[in-house]
């Protein structure tokens, strides 16, 4: 079935590099016969000479070569990307030769003789050589195509990241522009915290456009440039706060890195707002870190006032059903530390 594969086909063109230039003849003539078109060699220099001029397929190297071998001559031919694949020929009985052959890149090896077992084996050892490069062509081929598909979706992922960026920074400004028109102040307290969750998701999409990280976001990256936003947006002469982060280099999927932004934003707004008395000033501290055990673990915290759960809540309520349903989506709940000093919100999920 080799045999007639090969024939079948056009002349597959062989370089036989061997200085017995007698079997080299009769090789040829009896590969003709299977489809194979050999070009004699008698040396190495000349085998380069023909391997450089292109066109050949495969490649069949003597051992003992006229002051030199084919070990000799092995790196000049596969140093190419590629190269043809090369099937050692030796007379020598000694297996160490050819397994350093096969070690410095060569494909399979035969020993040499005039029998037609020889040939035989020759002729397998080809169409398998060949068949295993055809295979790694076609690999690289495809691995070029899925590298150039990847390229292209990472691209156009990036884009939608910066337009969906855009439209919400787009958004918070209009909101921004609305508040500042606006009289009432629970109004403009309510499109501010809007206004800060809408960048809280914006933020990601920023960090997704600028990075060539797909899907996921580091962490501390991300909270120390939304938390120096949102300070920069919340602190003024009656909340000269500030914000403290402290974060595990931990990289988070999309979704989580979102959620988790959204309960970070609604509680230092909630401390920014609630925790110091009007004028003084305080800390608020954002601590993220691994447990350890693929969890990760959040706290917010100030040195305030203190947090009354059982008083009603204060503003309209929205922030507290924002904070449960993140919490909820991230499989967990948010919990407040008991008899301490200001207030400790706390909460732990799975990284995956």
């Amino acid at each position: 079935m080799i045999e007639l594969d090969a024939a079948a086909d056009a002349a597959i063109h062989i370089l036989y590099i061997d200085d017995d230039e007698a079997l080299g003849v009769l090789t040829r003539k009896n590969m003709q016969r299977r489809g194979y078109e050999l070009h004699l060699a008698k040396d190495g220099a000349a085998g380069l000479a023909r391997l450089a001029e292109g066109g050949i397929d495969a490649i069949v190297l003597d051992h003992f070569l006229e002051g030199e071998t084919g070990l000799d001559l092995l790196p000049c031919i596969v140093s190419g990307a590629d190269h043809p694949p090369v099937i050692y020929a030796t007379g020598s009985g000694d297996a160490g030769v050819a397994v350093a052959a096969l070690k410095a890149g060569a494909d399979d090896y035969v020993m040499k003789g005039v029998s037609s077992d020889y040939f035989d084996l020759l002729a397998a050892a080809l169409a398998q050589g060949l068949e295993r490069a055809r295979f790694r062509r076609d690999t690289l081929r495809a691995q070029a195509v899925i590298r150039h598909e990847r390229d292209r979706a990472e691209l156009l992922l990036s884009e939608v990241n910066h337009r969906i960026a855009n439209s919400l920074g787009l958004v918070a400004a209009l909101i921004r522009m609305q508040a500042s028109v606006t009289k009432d102040q629970v109004t403009i307290d309510a499109l501010q915290e809007t206004q800060i969750r809408i960048n809280a998701i914006a933020s990601v999409h920023r960090r997704l456009y600028t990075s060539h990280e797909v899907g996921t976001v580091r962490v501390k990256e991300y909270l120390e440039s939304l938390l120096a936003e949102l300070e920069a947006s919340m602190r003024d002469e009656q909340r000269p706060h500030s914000v403290k982060v402290e974060c595990d280099d931990v990289i988070l999927s999309t979704d989580k890195v979102i959620t988790l932004g959204l309960i970070i934003s609604e509680l230092v707004t909630n401390a920014y707002k609630y925790a110091y008395p009007a004028g003084q000033t305080g800390e608020i501290r954002v601590v993220v870190d691994q447990t350890g055990q693929g969890g990760l673990r959040v706290h917010v915290e100030d040195d305030g006032v203190g947090f009354d759960r059982t008083a009603p809540a204060k503003g309209t309520g929205l922030g507290t059903k924002i904070l449960t349903a993140m919490a909820s989506s991230l499989k967990s709940s948010i919990l407040y530390a008991p008899d301490r000093q200001g207030t400790r919100a706390m909460l732990n999920f799975s990284i995956d």
